[in-house]
């Protein structure tokens, strides 16, 4: 819902305040498999105790920069510096990072602790040794950045939710930079200090939870975040969140539209509407609206400050 989308980037928002100096630095990465080209110049400049997550759709090269990173894949061009030290070049074993895949052998009702000393319960050791010998364990693996690609993607939705809060919290405790790879939007807003939005080896932009949903750059970013409509007016590419778009007289300007379908899901009534010029855009309200019906012409509009303009993917040849 829009109401918990804004409290995920407002706690999120607060919590980027605290990042420490860089540790991480990709310079124009460039990686390319069979004569294409997947990841066309990658810079990302990552914080020490930071949560940044790489989004996008799959084939968009987020995890080929993940591999990257871990020294599972060596780019073509450019280079990956850790606390200052080039290690482009330096074996996966000799890195200060870990990664967490998407295919996992944990038991996911349980927490990190639970998991560690699973083995020492199912030969009885004591509890209170158990609880020792984890915590020795658990302060040896301290990498300097743990990568995760997609790591809750087989869970079912409220467990995934569960994993999400115990993730977030585990990186606080522990002040670990992660490095996250997710398709889920929800899940990268909930979790993040910052978005890398990355489309076709590009990234799109990086920025805030709050920069990324209400300040996209280009028309891909406001369609894949947060499904915003996109309006081509006077030559210019605007991006409209559907919770923007305003009926019945509340927009200063408005404009005549014809209502084309109605849908319900969530507890969320989405309203398509079709413009004279062949455009249409979606509205989301809450609640069930039984007033509005197909082919019933009505005013619609949006406040000035919600038309963000972006750059249009289909037209300028470097975001395509």
């Amino acid at each position: 819902t829009v109401e918990s989308v804004s409290k995920m980037i407002y706690e999120n928002e607060e919590r980027s305040r605290c990042m420490g100096e860089s540790i991480l630095q990709l310079r124009q990465i460039r990686k390319s498999f069979d004569n294409t080209e997947v990841l066309k110049g990658i810079d990302l400049e990552v914080a020490q105790g930071e949560f940044i997550t790489l989004l996008g759709a799959s084939g968009c090269g987020k995890t080929t920069t993940l591999r990257i990173i871990a020294g599972l894949e060596l780019p073509d061009v450019g280079q990956v510096i850790l606390e200052g030290q080039d290690i482009t070049n330096r074996e996966p074993n000799k890195r200060d990072v870990n990664t967490v895949f998407q295919n996992y052998a944990l038991f996911p009702h349980m927490n990190v602790s639970d998991n560690v000393g699973y083995g020492l319960k199912i030969r009885k050791v004591p509890k209170a040794e158990i609880a020792e010998r984890v915590e020795q364990a658990l302060r040896l693996v301290q990498p300097k950045v743990l990568l995760l690609d997609e790591p809750l993607g087989a869970l079912d939705l409220k467990l995934r939710r569960q994993m999400q809060l115990e993730l977030k919290r585990l990186q606080k405790q522990l002040g670990i930079t992660f490095i996250y790879i997710t398709h889920d939007q929800e899940e990268a807003i909930n979790m993040s200090d910052r978005i890398g939005v990355m489309h076709e080896g590009i990234l799109e932009q990086l920025g805030t939870p709050n920069e990324v949903y209400y300040q996209p750059q280009t028309s891909y970013v406001a369609d894949f975040v947060g499904n915003a409509n996109i309006l081509h007016k006077n030559g210019e590419t605007f991006a409209i969140r559907s919770e923007n778009i305003l009926m019945n007289g509340e927009a200063a300007c408005t404009q005549e539209a014809v209502v084309v379908e109605k849908s319900f899901a969530g507890g969320q009534l989405r309203i398509l509407f079709g413009l004279p010029d062949g455009q249409t855009l979606t509205a989301s309200r809450y609640g069930i609206d039984n007033d509005l019906q197909p082919g019933q012409k009505v005013q619609i509009g949006w406040d000035a400050k919600d038309a963000v303009k972006v750059i249009d993917n289909d037209k300028d040849e470097n975001h395509k």
